[in-house]
């Protein structure tokens, strides 16, 4: 029951997770104090595209906040063929192509200018901000082939009960007594 669950609430888990797992490695790369807003300013203050990490969280962010409102106002036939797999794939992947053309700049400085903690903490965030994105690719698909699957189902019963409430034309009734013998 639990993984049906986990299943069924994978694309929400993904979004809180692609919401907080970016910020909480981005506070432990920054310093060892939590982030508050005066840093928070200071850093959009000095943003730097080839030298600031700040906005990979903020791209996660965003990318999860437009994948759950599509996915909130989706419902069974928008969720296996509509606007969700379309815009979490859309949002994904360039998400995935800013990243990729944002680490270059960020790893060509040299390990000894930021210290090997703080580099590690960024590859991390990298790797972390792509299998977030992939991940919200991977759980879009199965969520709408897990749609298509019900209404597929769902296709068969409404043929059953309609087939039942016509009295099976095609197919002679037994009389009970026949059947029960």
């Amino acid at each position: 029951m639990l993984i049906s669950f986990l299943l069924f609430s994978a694309p929400v888990l993904l979004v809180i997770a692609d919401t907080l797992l970016p910020f909480s490695l981005l506070s432990a790369s920054l310093s060892p104090s939590s982030l508050s807003f005066k840093t928070l300013s200071s850093h959009f203050n000095n943003y730097d595209f080839r030298y600031s990490i700040i906005d990979i969280p903020l791209t996660s962010i965003i990318r999860s906040a437009v994948i759950f409102c599509v996915y909130s106002f989706c419902d069974g036939p928008r969720l296996s063929r509509g606007p969700y797999l379309w815009i979490t794939t859309m949002c994904s992947v360039l998400s995935l192509i800013y990243v990729s053309l944002k680490a270059p700049y960020l790893f060509s400085v040299s390990s000894s200018e930021k210290g090997e903690y703080v580099r590690a903490m960024e590859i991390s965030l990298f790797v972390c901000s792509l299998l977030l994105a992939i991940g919200h690719i991977i759980v879009a698909y199965r969520t709408s082939c897990r749609e298509r699957r019900k209404l597929l189902v769902y296709k068969i019963d409404i043929e059953a009960v309609s087939a039942w409430k016509n009295g099976f034309p095609g197919y002679k009734k037994i009389p009970k007594e026949e059947r029960l013998k």
